[in-house]
């Protein structure tokens, strides 16, 4: 079967691409910047205030610069279960999953959240800056499975709702709330390319760590649906979030950043993910990935500093004057007031509590390993 695909219009003349929400955000006088060749709000008020409003209320996001492919087709199942270590082919319908594309050598190329839509179809959800690769990747790797692999990227619009009051403002739109990994669907009177009818998927995820949803709907409707969540959410001290806020969030909680916290150079044990690998079925680095089960050498952590200041990529960490590692990202956390970071460690000093050095600007700052979830 054929593939479509539907990519959002390349930079051209340094002009990055823009959400259908780009406008609204203008309204708002978010600050803007380039983040993968997207042009996307960083702020709109600061990042401290929209992180504390996503972890005491509620906070939106617009996220439409994440991909959209759907899988369908006769050999669906046998397809998703080849191409990722987990056994999608499992999922009930209306069920999701977070997930990994590997390489030959069992590595990380990016993760991705799957959802089960139907019997034979499938959708997934692959990183911004690497839409791409992972569509031309899919189509490399079909192997003579009987499947049609659709990109729908420059579409499909998603908006997150994130936050303890989440719930509270998605029932206010008259949406149902699905809980977590499951999704529901609801009538936008829009067509959908997702679901071929004016349906809209609310889904239970997110990259925050806090309850809530993400909505995956038509371009068409985006700025409505937005500015009808704006309205809600300023009734509760609700605030629209920027990329700044979403990135301090999921440090906070360990989530790993395609393309920093891993880039190809990294296997699901090594990231501490081994959750989603299932050898009870062939997939795509399998061979070596059984073999690196149990001989790798350093461990995805977390690291909370003694004090404010703040480990950044590529700061080395030091055990007893001897660098054993490094960090991928860091930030300030708002909710511990201190420095945090995620980074890979020598096993060997990887277990919790135990103290170790990072090397910023030429000053080694103390520092305790713990897991990824820095913030429970």
């Amino acid at each position: 079967m054929g593939e479509r695909g539907v990519f959002p219009m390349e930079m051209k003349n340094g002009t990055p691409m823009r959400t259908a929400l780009y406008n609204e955000h203008k309204k708002i006088d978010a600050k803007m910047i380039d983040f993968h060749g997207w042009e996307m709000p960083l702020e709109y008020s600061s990042i401290i205030k929209e992180h504390m409003a996503v972890r005491t209320d509620v906070g939106i996001f617009d996220i439409s610069h994440m991909g959209d492919i759907v899988i369908s087709g006769h050999d669906a199942e046998a397809y998703v279960d080849y191409i990722f270590p987990s056994k999608v082919s499992d999922l009930k319908e209306n069920k999701c999953m977070y997930t990994a594309f590997l390489n030959n050598d069992g590595n990380m190329i990016d993760d991705t959240i799957i959802y089960r839509l139907s019997r034979e179809k499938f959708f997934l959800i692959p990183n911004a800056s690497n839409i791409e690769k992972i569509y031309r990747w899919m189509i490399d790797n079909k192997n003579g499975y009987n499947v049609n692999i659709e990109n729908y990227s420059n579409l499909i619009s998603h908006i997150a709702v994130q936050g303890p009051r989440s719930e509270e403002i998605i029932r206010k739109l008259g949406m149902e709330f699905p809980e977590a990994l499951t999704f529901i669907y609801t009538d936008s009177q829009k067509h959908n390319a997702l679901t071929d009818s004016g349906e809209i998927i609310i889904s239970g995820t997110g990259y925050t760590g806090e309850r809530g949803v993400e909505l995956i709907i038509p371009n068409e409707i985006a700025a409505d649906i937005w500015n009808n969540l704006l309205k809600e959410i300023y009734k509760i001290n609700g605030l629209p979030c920027g990329l700044g806020a979403r990135d301090t969030l999921r440090m906070e909680k360990g989530m790993l950043l395609s393309g920093q916290d891993f880039n190809e150079n990294k296997n699901p044990y090594e990231a501490s993910i081994s959750f989603i690998v299932n050898f009870e079925h062939n997939f795509i680095g399998k061979e070596i990935l059984l073999e690196q089960k149990t001989q790798y050498n350093n461990i995805f952590r977390g690291f909370k500093l003694e004090n404010r200041n703040i480990p950044r990529n590529g700061y080395d960490i030091y055990v007893n004057d001897n660098i054993e590692g490094k960090i991928t990202s860091g930030t300030l956390s708002p909710i511990l007031n201190i420095g945090i970071g995620l980074g890979y460690i020598n096993k060997e000093y990887s277990k919790t509590e135990n103290e170790v050095f990072i090397n910023i600007r030429n000053n080694k700052v103390k520092a305790e390993v713990v897991k990824p979830k820095i913030v429970k």
